[in-house]
């Protein structure tokens, strides 16, 4: 390889990772395996509550 050539190739890797890191991805964040269990303990807490909350105004109070 000549060093012109050599130039070029490190100057398009440089603008492909330049590209690259501003172009957004369609992957969703990674979340770790013990935040995903403790959303789904909390979204099951509110869900919970939810349910004794409605069913103490579906039931009359005297």
């Amino acid at each position: 390889m000549n060093r012109t050539k050599k130039i070029t190739l490190k100057h398009k890797k440089k603008l492909k990772k330049a590209n690259a890191k501003l172009s957004s991805s369609n992957k969703p964040k990674y979340v770790s395996k013990a935040e995903r269990e403790r959303l789904a303990s909390l979204e099951s807490e509110v869900a919970s509550e939810q349910d004794t909350h409605a069913s103490r105004e579906a039931s009359p109070e005297s």
